[in-house]
């Protein structure tokens, strides 16, 4: 009968449809909705999906060659499924009326009711409220997906397809309530997180963390990247859709814009390359592999700061978060954790170094919209400490609540492939394709 309820639940929407078709229209007396700002952000939507695609060439030219077509899928999988959920209810409960500061109400948005018109989200007054959702949309689909590098080469595709609805609905859903929506609760302590750096990156790395204990090692001790053009590739688009993923956060065509967009690049060449010397200086070549790594360590890092610091200290957060995570990883490859694609010591790391960075170098010169206070670097302590207290806060939140997720999902349906299937590869056993 399991096999039933998939096509169960798509029939239940296709019935929803029917029943909510989402055509009222909501207008108010004056519009204040920008043409200038609404071009900009359907172009950063766009340029924020194409992460996902850039993020399955990444990983999957990282993994063995039997492993690339479901490591790859594993991204793409995320854009139809997160969509539908997005659609249905997933808005709404990270940007439906608060309850408790904590999740939204699963009404306020069912179905996406209330889009129509020149109706607008409070806190990006220039814009349709219909590209607003949209565009958070694609944040929702890329924080599941970068667990995936975590569990890569042993996780049963049915189980995560389960885990990774259950992790968007109870992990991603109240993070980006409680940090984005102006109600929410980190949002009144006075968080900082401009594009998602507790949001995305620490969730998802410490899913990752989670994960890759409650799966433990695969029984392959080898592992050979099938591709590193692939990585390259995926680095590429990773880097140029970042720019929307960053810069889009301002929610507008402006000076914010602009500012997050220069230190996205910033400190993510600056990353880049202080990974190949770093590498350089403990006596390795400098590699393709490093460089892609550490531009793409400087990204996450860079992401809860882009639109709070200036673009000089953008260079040292890009550098400091490529020495930190290098370091994890050198340690993570000396312990028994088997964290694939080492999501942890570059997301989940990275992304704490660039929440605690932002604590040190944000100034309120920078974006008004920063009523917290400047950062340490300019003599203050308050910025910094609620940077620390929801960095603890995001942690356990984010990692226990996954390891419960990951006991539901193997109750539901074993996480694991079984040894053989893991020994034959997931694209053919998973999926009965292969490169």
């Amino acid at each position: 009968m399991k096999r039933f309820i998939p096509i169960s639940l798509v029939l239940i929407i296709l019935l929803l449809s029917f029943f909510f078709p989402g055509i009222d229209v909501h207008n108010t007396e004056k519009s204040t909705i920008s043409a200038a700002d609404t071009a900009w952000m359907l172009t950063a939507t766009a340029l924020v999906l194409i992460m996902t695609p850039g993020l399955a060439f990444f990983y999957g030219g990282m993994v063995n060659k039997k492993n690339v077509i479901s490591t790859m899928l594993q991204s793409i999988i995320c854009m139809v499924i997160v969509t539908v959920m997005w659609v249905v209810f997933g808005f709404s409960l990270a940007f439906g009326d608060s309850i408790g500061g904590f999740i939204g109400n699963p009404k306020t948005f069912f179905m996406l009711k209330g889009m129509l018109g020149n109706q607008t989200w409070r806190m990006a007054p220039t814009i349709p409220i219909l590209l607003f959702a949209m565009y958070q949309l694609k944040f929702a689909i890329i924080t599941p997906a970068l667990i995936t590098g975590a569990f890569a080469e042993r996780i049963n595709f049915k189980s995560y397809v389960i885990f990774l609805c259950l992790f968007s609905i109870f992990i991603f859903s109240p993070l980006a309530h409680c940090t984005w929506h102006p109600d929410g609760f980190l949002a009144k302590l006075g968080v900082l997180d401009f594009a998602g750096g507790t949001v995305v990156h620490m969730s998802a790395g410490w899913a990752a963390l989670a994960s890759a204990l409650y799966l433990k090692k695969r029984n392959e001790n080898t592992h050979s990247p099938a591709r590193i053009t692939y990585v390259m590739i995926g680095t590429g688009l990773l880097w140029f859709g970042w720019f929307g993923f960053n810069a889009g956060s301002a929610f507008g065509a402006n000076t914010l814009a602009v500012t997050a967009l220069a230190t996205s690049m910033a400190a993510s060449a600056a990353a880049g390359v202080t990974w190949i010397f770093f590498d350089t200086v403990r006596g390795r070549k400098p590699s393709a592999m490093g460089t892609c790594i550490g531009a793409v360590v400087g990204l996450v890092a860079i992401t809860p700061a882009a639109g709070f610091v200036s673009v000089p200290h953008s260079l040292a957060i890009g550098i400091i978060s490529a020495i930190v995570s290098n370091l994890v990883v050198e340690w993570r490859t000396r312990t028994t954790i088997d964290d694939t694609l080492d999501v942890f010591p570059c997301h989940g790391v990275g992304g704490m170094v660039g929440m605690l960075l932002t604590g040190v170098f944000a100034h309120k010169n920078i974006n008004a919209a920063n009523v917290t206070g400047n950062g340490l670097f300019f003599g203050e302590t308050h910025l910094f400490l609620v940077q620390l207290a929801a960095l603890i806060g995001v942690s356990i939140f984010a990692f226990f609540g996954s390891l419960l997720l990951l006991k539901i999902t193997d109750m539901i349906q074993p996480l694991r492939v079984t040894k053989e299937e893991e020994t034959l590869g997931l694209d053919i056993t998973q999926h009965g394709e292969k490169l």
